[in-house]
């Protein structure tokens, strides 16, 4: 039997006295589609906060292809080839599309100090490298009419976009996101849905999912974890959750 790709066992998040994660556990497997659903105060941001290093858990277990990445910061989360995205978008608005791409191969080796004070020749090979990397993943999600404008210019969906973007060009194995549907028109959710098929399929990254958004939860998603109040009501496809009693209760009311 394989190992899962994640592992996460009896995780507990408290925030002085508050309960926000209670001894939750779950795995998942390379290659697959996951959502995490629930009412608000569930617990799914603060579940991605522990796993990716924003946060470190009260007590508990998080593994990534068996290593054991419990409380490490997130940059060393980034360097096991782990990315996120926000439920606010954290872009730097001044910086054009492509300059805020290519900070998400900061987790690169980007040469040495010396190297960068005289512009070597081994220096501009990297860069160039990072340069072909960013311009794959502007082709691959159709922002080449946005490469050059400054992030402050943009609509609210191609900032969305230029953020999943930024996450992909760190080369992740697995990908969480927050919430990527918030704030998007039907047409643009349809395009994130297709999107997220092909981060899958063609790039090969594993993802995992917080969303409202039930058609977009049902077009890609293979698996689906709903929370209430810190705890893990059900498991299953999107149809099989949505019918559990216990989901309907916690967000319709019993």
């Amino acid at each position: 039997m394989s190992q899962p790709m994640l592992e996460v066992t009896e995780l507990l998040m408290q925030f002085q006295g508050l309960t926000a994660l209670d001894r939750v556990s779950f795995s998942m497997d390379e290659g697959s589609i996951t959502s995490l659903m629930g009412p608000n105060g569930a617990g799914k941001t603060t579940m991605f906060n522990c796993i990716t290093g924003m946060y470190t858990p009260t007590s508990g277990q998080v593994h990534f292809r068996a290593q054991d990445i419990t409380a490490r910061p997130a940059y060393e989360v980034s360097r096991h080839g782990i990315a996120r995205t926000f439920q606010n978008i954290e872009l730097f608005e001044a910086a054009t599309v492509l300059d805020n791409l290519l900070l998400g191969r900061n987790r690169f080796f980007q040469g040495h100090w010396w190297q960068q004070v005289l512009h070597t020749p081994a220096l501009a090979r990297l860069e160039e490298e990072a340069r072909a990397e960013v311009e794959t993943v502007i082709d691959f999600l159709d922002l080449t009419a946005w490469r050059n404008a400054p992030i402050s210019g943009l609509p609210y969906g191609v900032r969305k976009v230029v953020e999943l973007g930024r996450a992909i060009c760190t080369k992740p194995e697995l990908l969480f996101l927050d919430e990527p549907a918030s704030g998007l028109n039907p047409e643009e959710t349809r395009d994130l849905a297709f999107w997220i098929d092909d981060i899958r399929n063609e790039l090969g990254i594993t993802v995992v999912m917080v969303e409202h958004d039930m058609s977009l939860v049902s077009a890609v998603a293979d698996r689906v974890i709903c929370m209430a109040q810190g705890r893990i009501l059900a498991e299953g496809t999107a149809a099989e959750v949505q019918s559990t009693p216990s989901v309907v209760s916690a967000y319709l009311g019993a």
